[in-house]
């Protein structure tokens, strides 16, 4: 006999940190990815990068390109000519295009595509399509609220993030692809074999 299972919890990029007030307990545990559009705000004018201004005593740094189309691209639709499927639906949700080859592990960059880009290199196997255990999805994804994707994007749209995704939209510029949460996977190494994960720290330490 079919069972109607209850979705119970997404915890992703966008309904965790860029999701805010009420919406925030809401979005990763209540809502199917299709709905996911009603939330579209918090990611074209997310407060997480005025935010950064205030924590970390640097301000005038959030990007200026409102909306952030290019946060859409990356966390809702997918990139052109990586993992954006025909007819997409704006929703959070892993894309992996397999037609990309994967990457041998000594060879990945910790930054995914965001690292891929900078150093002009051929791993398009990694965050935000798909995720690797040696992804640094918190770091990729301050490099790219912060603007170091329209860094990378230019005058010419050359990554398809949109026009208004430019270097003269972040303040930061350079120094957005340098972002670190200051937490290393060196810390607790991944193990070399299934499920390459280790025992993760404990909330309380």
């Amino acid at each position: 006999e079919p069972v109607a299972f209850a979705q119970q919890n997404r915890l992703g990029i966008v309904g965790n940190i860029l999701a805010g007030g009420s919406d925030n307990a809401g979005y990763p545990n209540g809502r199917r990815p299709k709905d996911d559009a009603q939330f579209a705000t918090y990611v074209t004018n997310p407060s997480l990068p005025k935010l950064l201004e205030i924590a970390l005593a640097l301000p005038n740094t959030a990007p200026t390109n409102y909306p952030r189309t290019d946060l859409v691209t990356t966390f809702l639709t997918g990139i052109t000519g990586v993992n954006k499927p025909a007819n997409v639906v704006a929703s959070e949700m892993l894309r992996l295009n397999t037609a990309i080859p994967p990457v041998a592990f000594a060879q990945q960059n910790r930054l995914g595509i965001v690292g891929n880009i900078l150093a002009g290199g051929n791993d398009n196997a990694g965050y935000p399509n798909g995720r690797r255990p040696k992804d640094d999805v918190v770091d990729i994804s301050l490099v790219a609220v912060m603007g170091g994707l329209c860094m990378a994007n230019g005058d010419t749209n050359a990554l398809g993030f949109g026009t208004a995704c430019r270097p003269s939209a972040v303040p930061l510029g350079a120094t957005a692809f340098r972002l670190h949460d200051a937490v290393d996977q060196a810390v607790v190494p991944l193990m070399a074999g299934f499920p390459y994960l280790s025992t993760p720290i404990g909330g309380t330490r």
